[in-house]
């Protein structure tokens, strides 16, 4: 097929704090030493911010680096920190809240603010417009060009091609946009990432990654129930008996909560439910009290990479570097991911920057290695690389005595090493070991069902275009997952893309790939890695306002 191209020296993918980070330092670095740069980034969602998800108590530290006065510039960091609550919920009912000698000091969040990441996005994308950085919203990089060995840019997604192949009137191919470096900031799970981890062997090394899934729901609520700044978060009940993880409840400006519960996808029973353990989490007492007679406006879900520093992939190859969650630079112990990510992004900038201002760039960022374990990023990821290894091998008790230990004590430097090998999917157990679980239906005030969250997602694709839920094999879902796991799909995706519908008299595995909202967990968790997610038409998905 015969394709436009286009020329960079740098083409960034992905609009997220990782992505926009490394192409604000690039165009500060390119005016201080008085290079001329051309950097693209390419955005998959509709806008800038339109996909992005995160709970968010944000760190200002990599930010302070890149924008001392992000202040006087006017970031959207308005609702600084003023209290953190951490509780244990011991069953439905009751809940004991914790004193901080037992909490890791990793939770406290003094200093930091309660913000939308979505706004922030659309923030950083102004600054690095001003700095006269090309920004591409609506053009998803579809596949990436590999030549001799090395990366030297992407191509962007078909527009116009039928769900059966064809292309029609609409058509428009995508374009080449090539580059001297290409920065892949998709994100946790980035489909672009994931092939060049295999392409280049980038994980053999390391850990398996690790993953969650995170909901996130934002309510308006009486001024009554509302207290500007305060965080909480919890642990234990619903996830005590099937699962690990632990919810939150962050008081934002504008009378809003940010209310979400976030599940590890290492889970074993297949018939739970992590949207409906959600719905759950918001019945607690300790919850229900802030939602009671609020309205709930925006609903989300998306996969997080958890597995931290033992997890973290060799970065860079030819032509190519993994920056942010797409290598998977969050900090679990602090549930942060995007400071570490915009660090990861200007350290990137940083490698780029020097290697093109070489006589002869070289083919490999080989420098980055060592920027990065020079870097308060490394040391942090290094203090808390047994975090999540423990609370996965000693469950949320054991482990989270260890690690608040290990962190309140030691700084994260006890001389101990724990690894988790066994990937997400393979924990998954066999449905004859486990009893189904009776969820209650939704009251439509404080529990919902996945459509009319969905429906507040805002999500749409283009109907008539090829799946984006690519399976490698058909009959894997009605003749592996449904014996043998009772087929999780129908469970786990929090948007019911995946059925099993009876139609005339058979069984039929259905895709409702336009309910989708590109949380990547059926790529994840899915227990025969049958499912590949790729990117669908430009724009298509969630167009989330303030997530």
């Amino acid at each position: 097929m015969q394709r436009e191209s286009m020329e960079f020296d740098v083409v960034i993918v992905g609009a997220g704090p990782a992505g926009l980070a490394t192409a604000c330092r690039l165009a500060q670095l390119a005016q201080e030493q008085q290079q001329e740069l051309m950097i693209c980034v390419v955005e998959k969602g509709s806008e800038v911010g339109a996909h992005i998800l995160s709970g968010a108590v944000f760190e200002t530290r990599a930010l302070d680096e890149l924008f001392p006065d992000w202040k006087e510039r006017g970031a959207p960091l308005n609702t600084p920190v003023t209290e953190d609550h951490i509780f244990l919920f011991n069953d439905d009912k009751s809940a004991r809240r914790l004193p901080n000698f037992m909490v890791p000091k990793t939770f406290h969040n003094e200093g930091n603010y309660i913000t939308s990441m979505g706004n922030l996005c659309r923030w950083l994308a102004a600054q690095a417009e001003q700095l006269g950085v090309e920004i591409f919203p609506g053009f998803p990089a579809a596949d990436v060009i590999i030549e001799e060995g090395r990366v030297a840019g992407v191509i962007t997604g078909d527009m116009g091609i039928s769900a059966d192949g064809e292309q029609k009137d609409s058509f428009e191919p995508g374009m080449e946009l090539r580059a001297k470096y290409t920065v892949f900031a998709e994100g946790c799970r980035g489909h672009l990432g994931k092939r060049l981890q295999a392409e280049f062997n980038l994980a053999d090394d390391a850990s398996p990654q690790h993953y969650a899934i995170g909901f996130k729901e934002i309510w308006d609520v009486p001024a009554e129930q509302h207290q500007p700044g305060l965080v909480v978060h919890s642990t234990g009940w619903p996830l005590d008996k099937n699962a690990t993880g632990g919810g939150y409840l962050y008081h934002a400006e504008d009378g809003q909560v940010y209310v979400g519960l976030i599940v590890d996808l290492n889970y074993a029973n297949p018939y739970l439910n992590p949207f409906q353990e959600f719905q759950r989490f918001k019945t607690h007492p300790e919850i229900a009290k802030t939602l009671a007679n609020a309205k709930r406006v925006t609903y989300g879900a998306r996969a997080i990479a958890k597995g931290g520093f033992y997890s973290l992939p060799k970065m860079t190859m030819p032509g190519g570097i993994l920056v942010g969650c797409n290598a998977g630079t969050l900090n679990f112990a602090k549930i942060k991911g995007n400071h570490t990510a915009m660090k990861s992004g200007l350290l990137a900038a940083e490698s780029i920057v020097t290697a093109l201002a070489a006589d002869t760039p070289a083919t490999e960022l080989t420098d980055y290695a060592e920027r990065f374990k020079q870097s308060w990023l490394y040391d942090e990821l290094y203090r808390s690389r047994n975090f999540g290894p423990v609370i996965h091998k000693f469950g949320t008790w054991v482990g989270g005595a260890y690690n608040t230990v290990d962190q309140n004590w030691f700084g994260g430097k006890l001389p101990f090493t724990f690894k988790d090998e066994t990937p997400d999917f393979r924990c998954t157990g066999k449905a004859a070991d486990f009893q189904p679980i009776e969820y209650p239906k939704p009251d439509n005030k404080i529990t919902f069902d996945r459509l009319s969250s969905v429906y507040l997602s805002n999500t749409n694709h283009e109907e008539d275009q090829p799946c984006h839920l690519q399976l490698k094999d058909a009959d894997i879902p009605l003749q592996v997952n449904l014996p043998e796991y009772a087929e999780p799909a129908q469970r786990y995706c929090p948007a019911g893309v995946y059925e099993v519908v009876e139609e005339a008299g058979q069984a039929v595995f259905k895709i409702n790939a336009q309910n989708c909202i590109h949380c990547k967990t059926c790529d994840i968790k899915d227990p025969s890695q049958n499912i590949t997610w790729v990117t669908p038409e430009g724009t298509g998905g969630p167009n989330y306002p303030n997530m």
